[in-house]
């Protein structure tokens, strides 16, 4: 059995114990305590550090398939598993050699779960010098996976320096208040709420000394986010996917008298037709960015400018196009599955629920203006 296939199996194993309390928990809302430690538990924290680090060696297409696997069965843990890694390898893209090394070192060490605490468009959060070192007042939202987190990644604003401030600190650093308080209507346990910053202190060694703009090689930070969430929208969608191709097969009424099984409905036909086009060829626009990550991590000192922009654009269309078609297959697959299927205790709502909170985050409006301004202008 090769290394990856390792991998699959236990994220299959997990996926399968996650799936039988995904609508339940759903509706709870609150912290997945108990599922995130079984992800600790299987060891999958440590799949993208090296091995020389005393991690599993893997590689971001090990990670996507991970998160694709929940996102089918549970988005609100694929989304912080995913987060965890973008956390994670900000000291390899923004820090210096020696933080790479230790907070790889340390959190395979300790199968740190990481938290986010990062939000570089909503910054509330100031930093101020002090004879020591730094200290934080404010408050941070959106701040996935925080809750239950060990390590949480820092963005604050620093007076005279036009980029955020950069810092990782211990998540129960004394005057980190993780808040709790997210509840909207999606993405119910991603602990994605708010944190209060009072007085506190951030040694000198835990600011990332590079920031975004070092080099080629540290501006991919900027995409990385992206390519997690594209595999949870497609992950959403996909699993919605089964669970109507599912329902149809066994529940879905005939719709005339002339049928013996809802299969057999033209129309239904031709809406799973459709889904299946959408499915296969997100996977595609999905797949090439995907390949382009991997290939500029893998070489980060011959990255250009070019190369990034390739990305940017292979990564903004899978951005578009999971959106686009996730949506659209999240919300006709009752169409399939008939009025019965909205009946709460199926909790197929769930899918377009959490794929419609994401997804307005950052609105695919302005990243199809981008590529059409590039696309007209000749940029």
């Amino acid at each position: 059995m090769t290394a990856v296939a390792h991998f699959e199996e236990i994220a299959l194993q997990l996926a399968t114990q996650f799936a039988k309390t995904a609508v339940k928990r759903d509706k709870d809302g609150g912290n997945a305590k108990h599922e995130r430690d079984l992800i600790r538990e299987s060891g999958l924290l440590k799949l993208i550090i090296p091995t020389e680090y005393g991690g599993l060696g893997g590689n971001w297409h090990d990670v996507f398939n991970v998160i694709r696997t929940f996102a089918r069965v549970d988005s609100s843990l694929a989304h912080v598993f995913g987060y965890h890694f973008i956390n994670l390898v900000t000291p390899h893209l923004c820090g210096t050699t020696q933080q790479k090394d230790h907070y790889y070192r340390e959190t395979a060490k300790h199968n740190y779960f990481w938290g986010n605490a990062f939000n570089p468009v909503d910054i509330k959060l100031k930093a101020e010098r002090t004879p020591t070192g730094y200290v934080l007042n404010g408050i941070k939202p959106f701040c996935s996976g925080s809750v239950d987190s060990d390590i949480l990644l820092v963005s604050a604003l620093l007076d005279g320096q036009n980029e955020p401030l950069l810092a990782v600190i211990p998540s129960n650093r004394i005057g980190v208040e993780i808040n709790g308080d997210w509840d909207n209507m999606g993405q119910r346990q991603t602990d994605s709420g708010s944190i209060q910053f009072q007085q506190v202190e951030v040694l000198p060694s835990e600011v990332l000394q590079r920031g975004f703009y070092a080099s080629e090689f540290s501006q991919l930070r900027l995409n990385i986010a992206t390519f997690v969430l594209n595999h949870v929208y497609l992950g959403i969608a996909e699993g919605a996917l089964k669970s109507a191709l599912s329902y149809t097969r066994e529940q879905t009424r005939p719709r005339t008298m002339t049928q013996t099984s809802a299969i057999e409905d033209p129309i239904i036909q031709h809406h799973y037709g459709q889904f299946y086009v959408q499915i296969e060829a997100a996977n595609l626009v999905v797949k090439k960015a995907d390949q382009l990550l991997q290939q500029l991590w893998d070489h980060p000192e011959t990255i250009t400018a070019d190369d990034r922009s390739e990305l940017d654009n292979a990564l903004q269309t899978a951005k578009i196009f999971t959106t686009q078609v996730g949506l659209d297959i999240t919300s006709k697959i009752f169409e399939v599955m008939g009025s019965r299927s909205t009946a709460s205790h199926y909790g197929f709502d769930r899918y377009w629920r959490n794929l419609r909170t994401m997804t307005l985050h950052v609105p695919v409006d302005t990243s199809l203006q981008a590529l059409g301004k590039k696309f007209l202008l000749g940029e």
